[in-house]
C-alpha cells in the first residue's frame, strides 16, 4: 500500500506546499489538518506512517503538545514524526535536539520549502525509519505465533534473565507470566532429579554458541518435578555476540504413548511415499545467513565453532527430499523407546537408507532464470531435436606419450615447477601459476608429486615410469583448446582430492585402495570433454549420446575411455601389476566416483551423505564428551562399505566444483572459464539450430555475477556445509562466505562481469 502521511500545519505556506507536493511526486497519500483537534482525529482515522509538525512559530499551536498527544495513542508506536524547525543564520548557534526527542519527535527538518529536499526527506524516511518500524509491526505476526505455539517457548537474555514466556509455557509449568519475567533463572526452584553437573554442561554448550538439546527435569510452581525434552539455541545480536537464548520445551514422550507414535509413523511414511506434491524450498529468501553472520564478529570464530555451525545448518537444508523428512521423524522417535521398537526402527533406517528415494522434486524456477538454467543445463539430458542433426567429436583419441617430453622422475623436475609444487599441500595453491610454468600441462607434475605423496606406484606395484607415461597419455586427450574443461581442470580436481584425503576424519574413514581410487578417479574424470554438456550431446544426437542411451553421457565416456586408454599399451597400463580381484575392486571405485560427478543425482548424493554420515554423528559432535571420538566414528564409517561409497562420491563432487571455495582471485579466474565455455555452447546451439540450454549464458546479455550467486545457492552451500561438518573445514568456508560477498556486490551494483571496473 502507498505510505500515507499527515501534515499539520497551522496555515498554508510554501512550506506546506513543499511537502504536498513532495508526497504527490513520491506517490504517497498525504492528508493536511490545520488544527490540533483534526490532527489527532485524522490520525486515529488514517494511522499514517510519517507525520510532519510545523515547530517554526508557537503562535498558533504547540508542536512539542501536539507531538505528545499522538505518542500518547496506541498507534503512534511505528510511526515517524517530522518536526520542521526555523532556519537559523550563520552567526547562530544550533539547538540541542534533545528536547524535540524528549517530546516524541524521530527527527527534525530545517525549514526549506523546496520540494526536492521536501522529497529527499521523505524518501530518505521511508528506507530508513518506516523501513524498520515495518519490521517490527511483522513482529506482532511473530509474537501471535508464539502466543498459540503449542510448544513452551522462554526466552531469556545473555544473563539468563527471563524476557518473555508464552502461554503454553505458563501452562507446563504453572506460573503466571507476571512472576517470571525480570527473574533469574537462578531465582526458580530447581529439580532435584537432574544429574549434578548437567547445568554446568548446558552453560558450557550454550556459552560457546552452540545449540544444546537434551532431557531435563523442571520443577512446576506447584512442586512437582515434570520431565521435558528441551532445545536451547543462542542468538547472535549485537556486536556478534551471543545476547539471548531460545528454549522450547514440550513434555517428553513416556513408553505409553509409543503405539500411538508409531501409528502415526506408519501414517507419515505412507503420505510422504505417496505424495508427489514436494518441491525445493524458494531458496535463501527471508533466511539467517549463519556465514554472513560470523563473518561480522570481531573475533575469528574457531574450528570447533564452525563444525557446529556447518552441523547445525545440515538439520536445516532448505532442499530435501521427502524420505529425508521421515527419517528425521523416526530418529526422533528411537530417543527413550522401548529397546524393541528401537532395533525396528534400526532396521526401518537400513532399508531406507539404501533405497533410491533421495532426489528432491525440484520446483519450476521461473523467477530466477539463472537457476533454472543451471538446472536445465546440468541436471536434464536435453531436449530431443527431431531434424536428426548430429553432433560429432572432432577430435582423435591420442595415445602417444613419446614427443612430450616430461622429466624421468619426480627428482627429475626444472627448479621453478619444483618450487610451485613445493606448496601443493595447502588448499591456496595456485593451479593457474603451474599451468604457466608447464605450458598447459599442469596434470603430469601435479599427478607425479601427489600420487608419490600418496604412494600409489607402490599399491600398484607398477614403475614410475609406467605411471608417467599414464599421466602424459591421460593429458594429452584433454582438449587444450576448452576454456574449462582441460587438464587444468583435472589438475585442480586432483588437489582439490588430495586436499581432502589429508584431512583426519576422511582419511581415518578410508582405505588405502578407496585412495588410490580417488585419486586416479579424479586425474581421469573429465578425459576428452568436448567442452559442451550432456543436454547439448543428447539435443545434437551426438555420437556418444546414442551410445550411453542419453544417461550421464559424458561420465561413462571419460571412464570408458580412460580405461581404453590404460589397457591398450602396456607401457602406461598402471593396473597390469595387480590381481584381479583388487583390479574389480579399484575399478568399480573408481567407475563410481566418476559418475557421481553427473548431476542429475546430485541431491539424492548429498541427501544420502547426510542421513547416512553427518546425521549419525550429529550426537557425537554435539556430546560434552566428544574429544576423542573421531577415532570411533571412523572405524564405525570402515565397518560399513556403502558409507565408504558415500564419502567417496562426495569427496569428488565438491573437488569437482570447488572453485567458490577457491581464493577470491582464482575463484574468479575460474568463473570467467566457464562462463566462456557457456558462453560458446550458446553460441553453437544458435549457429545450429538447436534448443538453447541455459539462455542466461549469452556473452551480450549474461550477468556473470548473478550467475555464480545462483550456482551457490543451489548446488554448492547445502553440499559444503555437508562436507565441512564431516571434513572440518574451515579456510574453505571463509573463502565462500567472501566469495559470495563478492559477487553480491557485484550483482547489487548491476555490474555483470568478473569484477568493478575499476579493479580491471
Amino acid at each position: 500500500h502507498p505510505l500515507q502521511v499527515l501534515l499539520i500545519f497551522a496555515k498554508e505556506d510554501n512550506q506546506s506546499n513543499g511537502f504536498w507536493w513532495a508526497c504527490d511526486r513520491a506517490g504517497y497519500r498525504c492528508n493536511i489538518a490545520w488544527t490540533p483537534e483534526s490532527a489527532l482525529e485524522c490520525f486515529l482515522d488514517k494511522h499514517q506512517e510519517i507525520i510532519v509538525i510545523d515547530h517554526r512559530n508557537s503562535r498558533y499551536f504547540d508542536a512539542e503538545d501536539i507531538c505528545r498527544s499522538i505518542r500518547a495513542v496506541e498507534p503512534s508506536e511505528h510511526t515517524v514524526i517530522l518536526a520542521v524547525v526555523p532556519r537559523i543564520s550563520a552567526d547562530q548557534e544550533e539547538t540541542s535536539v534533545l528536547p524535540l526527542l524528549d517530546a516524541g519527535f524521530d527527527r527534525q527538518f530545517m525549514e526549506n520549502s523546496s520540494v526536492t529536499a521536501c522529497y529527499n526527506e521523505l524518501v530518505q524516511i521511508e528506507h530508513g525509519e518506516v523501513r524498520s518500524q515495518f519490521k517490527l509491526r511483522a513482529c506482532n505476526a511473530v509474537f501471535t505465533a508464539l502466543d498459540h505455539c503449542q510448544e513452551a517457548v522462554e526466552i531469556t537474555s545473555e544473563d539468563h534473565v527471563i524476557q518473555y514466556v508464552n502461554p503454553a509455557f505458563e501452562q507446563m509449568m504453572g506460573y503466571c507470566k507476571g512472576e517470571l519475567i525480570g527473574k533469574e533463572l537462578t531465582e526458580l526452584p530447581k529439580s532435584d532429579k537432574n544429574c549434578a553437573d548437567l547445568l554446568d554442561n548446558i552453560n558450557t554448550f550454550i556459552k560457546k554458541g552452540k545449540e544444546w538439546q537434551g532431557v531435563y527435569y523442571a520443577r512446576r510452581k506447584s512442586g512437582d518435578s515434570i520431565q521435558q525434552h528441551v532445545k536451547i539455541t543462542p542468538v547472535i545480536g549485537q556486536g556478534g555476540k551471543i545476547r539471548h537464548f531460545v528454549s522450547l520445551k514440550r513434555l517428553h514422550c513416556t513408553n505409553e504413548n509409543n503405539k500411538q507414535v508409531l501409528y502415526f509413523f506408519h501414517v507419515i511414511i505412507f503420505i510422504a511415499f505417496k505424495s508427489n506434491s514436494y518441491k525445493c524450498k524458494n531458496r535463501r529468501k527471508d533466511s539467517v545467513d549463519v556465514k554472513s553472520i560470523t563473518s561480522q564478529s570481531s573475533d575469528a570464530p574457531s574450528l570447533q565453532t564452525r563444525r557446529y555451525s556447518s552441523m547445525a545448518r545440515i538439520h536445516s537444508m532448505t532442499i530435501e527430499a521427502p524420505i529425508t523428512k521421515v527419517i528425521n521423524i523416526i530418529n526422533a522417535a528411537q530417543e527413550n523407546s522401548p529397546i524393541t521398537v528401537a532395533e525396528a526402527l534400526d532396521r526401518v533406517l537400513e532399508i531406507l537408507r539404501t533405497t533410491e528415494l533421495y532426489s528432491p522434486q525440484l520446483g519450476t524456477k521461473d523467477e530466477d532464470p539463472h537457476t533454472s538454467d543451471l538446472v536445465g543445463g546440468l541436471m536434464t539430458d536435453g531436449l530431443r531435436r527431431l531434424s536428426g542433426n548430429e553432433y560429432v567429436f572432432s577430435k582423435n583419441v591420442n595415445l602417444s606419450h613419446s614427443h612430450l617430453p616430461v622429466p624421468n622422475t619426480i627428482n627429475d623436475v626444472p627448479p621453478c615447477i619444483a618450487q610451485l609444487l613445493d606448496n601443493e599441500e595447502t588448499w591456496d595453491f595456485n593451479i593457474f601459476e603451474l599451468e604457466a610454468v608447464t605450458n598447459k600441462r599442469p596434470l603430469v607434475y601435479l599427478g607425479l608429486k601427489v600420487f608419490a605423496r600418496f604412494g600409489v606406484s607402490e599399491f600398484l606395484n607398477c614403475s614410475e615410469v609406467t605411471l608417467r607415461a599414464w599421466l602424459q597419455v591421460i593429458e594429452a586427450n584433454y582438449h587444450s583448446s576448452n576454456s574449462y574443461h582441460n587438464s587444468t581442470h583435472a589438475a585442480d580436481v586432483l588437489h582439490a582430492t588430495a586436499f581432502f584425503l589429508g584431512k583426519e576424519r576422511v582419511k581415518g574413514s578410508l582405505d588405502h585402495l578407496d585412495e588410490v581410487a580417488a585419486l586416479i578417479a579424479a586425474t581421469i574424470h573429465d578425459v576428452d570433454h568436448p567442452g559442451r554438456t550432456n543436454s547439448f550431446l543428447c539435443n545434437a544426437g551426438s555420437e556418444l549420446a546414442v551410445l550411453y542411451n542419453d544417461t550421464a553421457v559424458l561420465e561413462s565416456h571419460h571412464t570408458a575411455l580412460a580405461f581404453q586408454l590404460t589397457t591398450k599399451d602396456s607401457k602406461c597400463n598402471i593396473f597390469k601389476n595387480i590381481d584381479r580381484n583388487r583390479y574389480r575392486t579399484l575399478r568399480q571405485a573408481i567407475i563410481d566416483m566418476v559418475l557421481a560427478t553427473e548431476m542429475t543425482k546430485h541431491f539424492e548424493h548429498v541427501n544420502k551423505f547426510v542421513n547416512s554420515i553427518n546425521k549419525p554423528m550429529a550426537p557425537e559432535e554435539t556430546s560434552p564428551h566428544s574429544e576423542g571420538s573421531d577415532t570411533e566414528c571412523t572405524a564405525n564409517i570402515k565397518n560399513f562399505p556403502d558409507n565408504q561409497t558415500l564419502i567417496k562420491r562426495m569427496m569428488i563432487k565438491c573437488a569437482d566444483v570447488a572453485n567458490p571455495c577457491r581464493p577470491l582471485e582464482l575463484c574468479i579466474e575460474w568463473a570467467g572459464r566457464i562462463s566462456e565455455e557457456y558462453f560458446a555452447q550458446t553460441d553453437e546451439e544458435k549457429r545450429q539450430g538447436l534448443p538453447v540450454v541455459m539462455p542466461v549464458f549469452d556473452r551480450n546479455t549474461c550477468s556473470i555475477p548473478k550467475s555464480q550467486i545462483s550456482f551457490i545457492d543451489y548446488f554448492i552451500t547445502d553440499m559444503f556445509d555437508a562436507w565441512d561438518a564431516f571434513a572440518h573445514l574451515p579456510v574453505l568456508m571463509q573463502h565462500l562466505a567472501n566469495n559470495y560477498k563478492h559477487w553480491k556486490t557485484l550483482d547489487d551494483l548491476k555490474c555483470k562481469s568478473l569484477r568493478l571496473p575499476s579493479e580491471n
